[in-house]
């Protein structure tokens, strides 16, 4: 929830899994509880290991075909990595996502950007981070607020996804913005302050 909106088709896509393994899946309560591992979400029903990693093969088969033609990008999310770009800077993106779908988005949205780093969670994110050398880690979570400073990259925050503004600024974030709207005038002053 920091680039894309996948929440339709995740909740169509839950609704799928139920109907195929008989397990009352939860599609509208998972969407409110984004960021984590799909493992964690799948672990909330009490699901031994074999089912879980079942459940995870078929989901990540059927991905493709339900949920990337409903995603679409949040407001502001491409003029964000348009902004890094104007300023000669690389945009990476580190997620808990598994890393070929993320790149599916990526691709289907027209979102360009230098890497993916998939299937890094909190402060699991800190290595992939630290290796591309990110100074400002975006992202919507306390698990990617957690993953910059373990990173000591400057967090910055987008209230978009599950985790309310007061919560991530408590978390640790340096600045707390509403919506990637507010990105690239942010960026700007900035890079403004860093320079001086």
């Amino acid at each position: 929830m920091t680039l894309i909106d996948p929440r339709p088709g995740m909740v169509e896509l839950f609704g799928v899994l139920a109907a195929e393994s008989g397990i009352p899946l939860d599609g509208a309560g998972f969407v409110t509880r984004l960021g984590p591992p799909l493992s964690h979400e799948f672990a909330r029903y009490g699901l031994d290991q074999r089912t879980i990693d079942h459940l995870i093969r078929r989901y990540r088969e059927l991905y493709t075909e339900v949920v990337i033609p409903t995603t679409t990008a949040l407001p502001g999310a491409k003029e964000a990595v348009k902004a890094v770009a104007d300023q000669d800077g690389n945009v990476i993106v580190v997620t808990a996502k598994y890393q070929p779908t993320a790149v599916r988005h990526l691709t289907a949205l027209g979102i360009e950007v230098q890497a993916v780093v998939g299937d890094v969670w909190s402060a699991g994110k800190a290595a992939a981070l630290t290796e591309h050398g990110a100074e400002v880690y975006v992202g919507d979570h306390l698990g990617d607020v957690t993953g910059a400073r373990a990173a000591d990259a400057f967090s910055v925050a987008v209230a978009t996804g599950p985790i309310s503004a007061d919560d991530l600024a408590d978390a640790g974030a340096d600045v707390v913005l509403p919506d990637l709207t507010h990105f690239p005038a942010w960026l700007d002053t900035y890079l403004r302050a860093t320079v001086h």
